[in-house]
């Protein structure tokens, strides 16, 4: 409704228009498997004589190490196609010339995690002063069982460190992994935040991470999704991650651009900041099914909950232990309360 007041005259037009929230979009993500793990150890030491890291494999695969890269040639280098940079590392060709040194070449048959070191060959490399031009080491993990795999099959993953010295005193870190595909895409894996609802004491040691692999700026492709260890499982073996702001339905969608895992669907349909970081979502995807939300007719007043005889059943089960709001519930309520509680089937 419209009200204009004209010389003390209310005049009333009836309007429809109102303010629509816009509906934040879903990303349609494709999954991958990378068959390589690398991380620094925190007990490596920030100097070029020994630096420590751990790596696993799941394939046959070598090791290419490069001391003091050139930084746009690298990038330049990366978007070449699979082949041809599979050609470049048989023949040693790759990035000759744009490199102070060559560390090493290691090849081998699938392993879980070891332990590799690397040292510098010689006594220093000139990286100059920052900004610098050149990156002080840059390990590829190359994939050598490559034949009729698939388009969308990862072939490399490459690690830029960085190495604490004199000049720059930042701590020995990964500055940046990338992603090759056997197709050429070129992604940029960059880690999910997981925060979760559950309470104090509740074992996060079993939980399966995961990583956002986007397309490096100005290259055609996909964003994709990547389990960064162990099977293909999303989720703790000993029960489930609980979203954040209910504390009850699992946690289910990663918001973009902050990647912030940490709501549930019930709850992200009542935001429009990450509960977090309080960052503006933009978009969102989800990294499990939300089979647990109600079924669209289930009534969702509190009057009818407590006139349901499976109601009832549930609020004596939780009673303040799992439940700490009255939310309507549904058959998948029930298979939520069987990971937090052991009782006989028949009682239903």
């Amino acid at each position: 409704m419209m009200v204009l007041r004209v010389h003390g005259d209310e005049l009333v037009f009836p309007t429809s228009l109102h303010h629509v929230t816009p509906r934040i979009p879903q990303m349609n993500m494709m999954k991958v498997h990378i068959p390589f793990t690398f991380k620094l150890l925190e007990t490596s030491k920030s100097s070029y004589s020994d630096v420590q890291c751990n790596v696993s494999s799941q394939v046959n695969y070598s090791i290419y190490a490069y001391w003091g890269v050139n930084i746009r040639e690298l990038h330049v280098c990366l978007w070449k196609p699979w082949a041809s940079l599979k050609d470049g590392f048989d023949s040693g060709s790759l990035l000759k010339g744009q490199y102070q040194l060559f560390g090493s070449k290691i090849t081998r048959n699938p392993h879980t995690d070891e332990t590799l070191s690397l040292s510098l060959p010689e006594a220093s490399i000139d990286l100059g002063t920052p900004p610098r031009l050149y990156y002080p080491l840059v390990i590829f993990l190359l994939r050598t069982d490559d034949h009729d795999i698939h388009p969308d099959e990862t072939v490399a993953l490459i690690n830029v460190v960085h190495i604490k010295d004199n000049v720059c005193t930042l701590p020995t870190s990964i500055l940046a992994q990338y992603l090759k595909q056997a197709n050429g895409q070129l992604s940029c894996l960059k880690q999910l935040y997981l925060a979760t609802g559950n309470p104090p004491g509740y074992d996060d040691s079993s939980q399966i991470s995961l990583a956002l692999a986007e397309p490096v700026q100005g290259g055609p492709g996909r964003t994709l999704v990547c389990p960064t260890g162990g099977d293909s499982g999303m989720w703790n073996v000993t029960g489930e991650q609980l979203c954040v702001v209910c504390q009850y339905f699992p946690l289910s969608r990663a918001l973009l651009p902050c990647r912030h895992t940490c709501i549930c669907a019930s709850c992200f349909d009542k935001l429009d900041r990450c509960p977090m970081c309080r960052g503006p979502i933009k978009s969102y995807f989800c990294i499990r099914g939300e089979e647990y939300m109600p079924l669209p007719n289930t009534k969702s007043s509190v009057n009818s909950t407590l006139q349901s005889p499976v109601s009832i059943i549930l609020l004596r089960l939780s009673n303040g232990e799992v439940m700490h709001k009255i939310l309507s519930p549904g058959l998948s309520d029930l298979r939520l309360l069987r990971n937090h509680h052991s009782f006989n089937s028949d009682e239903f």
